[in-house]
């Protein structure tokens, strides 16, 4: 079109009165989206929180038997899954998962069309371009390889088609310190770290994400926290929690439910079990907590409450009133530095004297600080499994250097960890270490002979309920390893991690180790902090995240030289060597999981 054509449809433009051009023109409406196939237009991110998914829509026709496969880069994975009719109607139309950040996708979606009796069948190939991976940051210049650099070290060929759910936590954000929750005395909601959530596949690449900002505000109080205890339910979703919150979502970013804690609790973290009843196990405190000295505190990680489907309170385990709160002999040898997430490479090494908790008990210092009595982080518990077969919870008391099994008449149960400092009434309660032919190991005081060892500051104490019946239960862990034998080594290089199991013997009272990992790759596979061991059914396998390894400091500055660099670890049941291993750069990890794809698409 020349100049004065182009002038003289202008002309016409403006002569004609503006309402004759209303949406969709003087026809009415129009629907003018970009569509591919034979279906509707695309939505990407469709509920705000999952960049790297979409819907293709129905476009008003009935779609059922729907595949999808998203096509992988060079040298890359394959990500192929069906999609149930109960999904498809759900999300009206064809929930695509797994795109490649900042690059445009090739999916192939195939599906049979129905409208008014008459049935088609159609194979898309359609083209989406995904936006690149966005987290929030803190400043910090070792953030700038985010998310993280991957190695792929090893991935046999039965394992190839895994997908990981890595749960990470960034750096502190000057941002989300500005609170500290003291009402009444101490509280832990200054534990505020921005979430870094991802799904990896075996050749290293993110293929989900987590755009948290919809959900989530480190200036609130009710939406902040640190997101924790993910977990995929039978029913494919995601559970979590964060701060005064507790949540479900599935993977395309639908809101299940979002509610705040009841009111009895607060400051959720660590672990939200999913149990076979349909309730949530929560790891809170208590919001006011009446001692035998009469103060009123605010509680430390150190209650676990079960909620119901419509989020009504059912029973509550008050820890401080069923274990003992003044035991101290692990919070003695802590090493100061590596408290948790209390991460503080200056106090690297040092341990609490008795004088310390001794001065620290007659005070009125309340709060996420190590010590002895409810309203101080005496417990500091980080996993909660519900066993069904006894109506129980097995607890991880990472301050307590213990996993313990409480009934539902709120007694304790058995005992796993160190026999020192257990009072008359507990001290019962401690299993007897035993050899693979039940024959009693030989231990003094913290340390026993042979191939057994408590674990020391460890997480996740799981039942592998495929592997346990009646009175026999496995139990999987990952001993981070810190004041081993109940002490602090010579040298920081001395420590070392493992990710274990153990077979209970809940009649007799005893326990035998039977498989271990991690001892021999020494300290550079050390974890001081977080981290995971879980049994996977669908390959027979354990699933191991050394989640904090591989940190560097220096002890003169007392500053970090290095983010820690996490190992994800999959073995076949009993291996000694891992079927997989993929080391993360630069990322402070909390725990990860193997994903189903097929689960979440196909689940009910």
């Amino acid at each position: 079109m020349n100049l004065k054509m182009k002038l003289a449809a202008i002309a016409v433009v403006a002569s004609v009165p503006f309402a004759a051009f209303a949406i969709g023109g003087p026809s009415g409406a129009k629907i003018d989206y970009h569509v591919q196939g034979h279906l509707g237009e695309v939505m990407m991110n469709p509920y705000g929180i999952a960049p790297l998914t979409a819907i293709v829509r129905d476009g008003g026709y009935t779609v059922k038997d729907v595949t999808v496969r998203v096509l992988p880069k060079p040298n890359g994975q394959e990500i192929k899954y069906n999609v149930s009719n109960r999904q498809v109607l759900t999300h009206g139309g064809i929930p695509v998962f797994g795109l490649y950040p900042d690059y445009v996708n090739h999916v192939e979606i195939s599906y049979t069309r129905e409208l008014r009796g008459k049935s088609e069948k159609f194979t898309d190939t359609i083209q989406l371009y995904a936006p690149p991976v966005y987290f929030e940051v803190a400043g910090i210049t070792m953030e700038k390889e985010m998310p993280y650099g991957v190695e792929v070290k090893k991935v046999d060929p039965e394992f190839k088609d895994r997908l990981y759910f890595v749960n990470n936590i960034a750096e502190k954000s000057g941002i989300g310190t500005r609170v500290v929750w003291n009402n009444p005395a101490g509280g832990a909601l200054e534990w505020n770290f921005w979430p870094q959530n991802t799904i990896l596949d075996t050749a290293g690449h993110v293929r989900w994400y987590m755009f948290a900002n919809p959900i989530y505000d480190l200036n609130s109080i009710y939406s902040a926290g640190v997101m924790m205890g993910f977990k995929q339910n039978d029913d494919g979703m995601l559970s979590w929690g964060y701060g005064q919150r507790y949540v479900k979502y599935d993977i395309m970013g639908r809101e299940v439910f979002n509610r705040r804690l009841p009111l009895r609790f607060s400051d959720y973290s660590h672990s939200m079990d999913d149990a076979q009843n349909g309730h949530f196990f929560l790891r809170v405190a208590s919001s006011n907590f009446k001692r035998p000295d009469g103060k009123n505190v605010h509680t430390v990680r150190d209650v676990i409450a079960e909620i119901d489907q419509e989020g009504v309170v059912v029973d509550e385990w008050r820890l401080a009133d069923i274990l003992d709160p003044y035991r101290d002999n692990v919070l003695k040898v802590l090493d100061q530095g590596a408290v948790c997430l209390n991460i503080d490479a200056s106090q690297a090494g040092k341990t609490l004297t008795e004088e310390d908790i001794k001065a620290l008990d007659k005070s009125d210092r309340f709060g996420d600080i190590v010590g002895t009595g409810a309203g101080r982080n005496w417990a500091h518990v980080n996993s909660v499994d519900y066993d069904p077969e006894d109506d129980s919870i097995i607890i991880s008391s990472r301050h307590q250097s213990a996993m313990i099994k409480i009934g539902r008449d709120k007694k304790v149960k058995w005992i796993l960890g160190s026999p020192e400092g257990w009072k008359k009434g507990w001290a019962e309660k401690v299993l007897t270490p035993v050899d693979a032919d039940g024959k009693p190991i030989k231990c003094e005081g913290s340390k026993c002979e042979g191939d057994f060892d408590w674990t020391w500051t460890q997480h996740t104490a799981f039942k592998i309920d495929e592997k346990s019946k009646g009175d026999i239960l496995y139990l999987s862990a990952f001993d981070n390893g810190d004041a081993r034998g109940m002490e602090q080594p010579a040298l920081p290089e001395m420590k070392y991690s493992r990710a274990v199991i153990y077979k209970i013997d809940q009649k007799k009272m005893t326990v035998q180790q039977v498989w271990e990992y991690g001892k021999e790759r020494g300290h550079e596979w050390y974890s001081p902090v977080t981290s995971l061991t879980e049994y996977q059914a669908d390959k027979n396998s354990i699933f191991v995240y050394s989640a904090t390894a591989g940190a560097s400091f220096d002890l003169a500055s007392g500053a970090f030289t290095s983010s820690p660099n996490p190992f994800i670890e999959e073995f076949k049941w009993g291996a000694k060597e891992p079927s997989v291993e993929i080391q993360l750069k630069n990322c402070s990890g909390y725990q990860a999981w193997p994903f189903s794809i097929d689960k979440a698409m196909n689940a009910r």
